[in-house]
């Protein structure tokens, strides 16, 4: 698997946190030298490690927020 580069641009919060102190966090993230996206992801402790998450553009982190705001 080629190299991973990623920089955290901005740290927008924690969602939640393991017993093991990972924590699932909501993160402005460029990989690879791109345009920064949303990401939501596990990370170890440090950010040396992280889990499987998902990254969404602008626009789907727009619709996702007016999907949940009408969530009962």
């Amino acid at each position: 698997m080629a190299d991973l580069k990623y920089e955290i641009t901005e740290h927008i919060a924690v969602l939640s946190e393991s017993p093991k102190g990972w924590k699932k966090e909501l993160n402005l993230i460029s990989w690879n030298g791109r345009e920064s996206k949303y990401d939501i992801r596990d990370w170890a402790p440090n950010h040396e490690k992280m889990g499987k998450g998902v990254t969404l553009s602008k626009e789907d982190l727009d619709k996702l927020k007016d999907v949940l705001s009408n969530l009962k």
